[in-house]
């Protein structure tokens, strides 16, 4: 009888180790594995960007680091429609995220200086993110502009005739080709604890902090979402 008493509470311990394990495997397939089936074609050609976490200027981070406030102030606009949008804890500087801007050439995020922009990476085998893209082209035609666009980045593997085609089929005609077929962008915000998969979206002001960043898809051309928008341009 004691042994069957000692017995009981081992297998339960087992039990769950097995289920907590196979949880955490889920989400690692989901976050590393989610790409199979999107091979780039052999001689594509491959931007130079680096995987790796890029190195922000202390300075900019400390700079950023300083408008917590501003931060909150932001995530407290996202209800409703956008309610998942997190605030940075704490802000950082995202300047320095590379990809390539629709004509091919490198940039980074510091490129877009002096504009709050609302960053989405998105890929054409990604059904939310397929979703929500016309969502998105209507809220930079209503909203886009001298201080604000939204920065839609594709990360399809390969080149650019696939994610062309699909935002020419759609009628997504607001939104600039911005690409990343290394997916460096992607595995640097999941290096630094913003991405899990796609969609993933930042909220970033004129001086590249971010302020904010969510996963997942939303309805970007709700009064939710413009409201969260307005607050971030005027704060």
């Amino acid at each position: 009888m004691a042994d069957e008493k000692k017995l009981i509470p081992t297998t339960r311990l087992l039990l769950m180790a097995a289920v907590a394990g196979g949880f955490a495997g889920a989400i690692a397939v989901y976050a590393t594995n989610m790409w199979s089936g999107n091979t780039a074609p052999a001689g594509a050609p491959q931007p130079q960007l680096s995987a790796s976490a890029p190195v922000e200027d202390s300075a900019d981070n400390a700079a950023c680091a300083a408008k917590a406030d501003k931060s909150k102030g932001a995530a407290a606009a996202a209800v409703g429609e956008v309610a998942a949008m997190m605030p940075a804890d704490p802000p950082r500087s995202v300047s320095s995220l590379a990809f390539t801007s629709p004509d091919g050439k490198p940039m980074t995020l510091g490129d877009h200086a002096g504009k709050t922009l609302l960053v989405n990476l998105w890929a054409t085998w990604c059904a939310p993110c397929r979703a929500e893209m016309p969502a998105l082209n209507a809220l930079q035609k209503e909203k886009g502009g001298e201080n604000f666009e939204v920065l839609a980045v594709n990360v399809d593997t390969g080149d650019n005739e696939k994610p062309k085609k699909f935002l020419s089929e759609i009628g997504v005609d607001q939104l600039g080709l911005y690409r990343d077929n290394t997916l460096g962008l992607f595995n640097t915000l999941k290096t630094q604890g913003l991405a899990l998969g796609l969609p993933v979206t930042l909220l970033v002001d004129g001086e590249g902090c971010l302020l904010a960043h969510m996963n997942g898809p939303a309805e970007w051309a709700s009064p939710d979402a413009k409201r969260l928008v307005e607050a971030a341009i005027g704060n």
